[in-house]
């Protein structure tokens, strides 16, 4: 794995930052295209993935911050830290406030809006897990399975395991761990054609995002198991902040679900013109 992905004058164009771009923009696509089958407008939604964009950043820092505050008062190089650390959860919980925040200022369409940027939540994930694999950023646990992979010199996995004595000094490869990350693209990968298709048979608004909720919280709480990375403090001296988190949300979506469920659906569709499925 290498972080860098090329080089532009003195200046190294990274992989992470790449594969964000890529998922973000992907994202997008998807979402506006859905958004045009039930009759939202293009422009609002590419405008509305600005507000998203500021918000997950706002929000994946803030609860880094949260998760690791003592470690980031302790620092030496607390700026570097804080460049550098990002949690999913709290992304998708800022991006969500950004959203709803444009949502009531263009009266837009609350959980039509969501179900049709739902999708896309996991299509950028996904993209997004490939970054952190070339970065060598939420690692798995040591392992001795078939597909177990190994991380340079100065990446996070090799620092870690260095740190707690498992390889030599001198070694130049991490340990054998799990591709947590590739495992996290693969479902991500595979939640969002099944979102994707849900969508086109949605029977209340709201059902697809509630969907996300459920089924992202199954997956997280399942690929913390394999990670090994620190994730911050634990919730009742046990759980993850992710798998503390992930309840949360599967609680949510279950409620999301549950309300909404028996309300009918308004007819959004402009059935003049319909964009080809993504």
């Amino acid at each position: 794995m290498h972080q860098t992905a090329f080089r532009i004058g003195d200046m190294d164009i990274a992989w992470y930052g790449i594969c964000l771009a890529v998922g973000f923009m992907l994202g997008l696509w998807t979402a506006g295209r859905r958004g045009m089958r039930i009759g939202l407008n293009a422009e609002d939604i590419s405008n509305l993935m600005i507000w998203m964009f500021i918000g997950g950043v706002v929000g994946g820092k803030a609860l880094f911050l949260i998760n690791h505050w003592e470690e980031f008062q302790n620092s030496k190089n607390s700026m570097q830290m804080l460049r550098s650390g990002w949690v999913f959860h709290g992304s998708l919980i800022g991006a969500c406030i950004g959203i709803w925040i444009f949502i009531r200022r263009k009266g837009m369409p609350l959980w039509a809006t969501f179900d049709a940027l739902a999708p896309s939540f996991a299509l950028g994930h996904a993209i997004g897990r490939i970054g952190c694999f070339m970065n060598g950023c939420c690692f798995g646990k040591t392992c001795e399975l078939p597909w177990a992979v190994q991380f340079p010199a100065g990446t996070m996995p090799h620092s870690h395991h260095l740190s707690i004595e498992i390889i030599e000094p001198t070694a130049k490869l991490s340990a054998f761990v799990h591709p947590s990350q590739m495992y996290e693209f693969i479902l991500n990968i595979m939640f969002y054609a099944f979102l994707a298709w849900l969508f086109r048979r949605r029977k209340f608004d709201g059902q697809i995002f509630a969907a996300y909720l459920l089924g992202y919280a199954v997956i997280r709480f399942g690929i913390e198991f394999a990670r090994a990375d620190d994730r911050g403090w634990l919730w009742f001296s046990s759980l993850t902040s992710g798998q503390g988190i992930s309840i949360l949300l599967l609680g949510l979506g279950a409620f999301i679900w549950w309300k909404l469920k028996d309300q009918p659906m308004p007819d959004l569709e402009d059935k003049s013109e319909k964009p080809e499925e993504a």
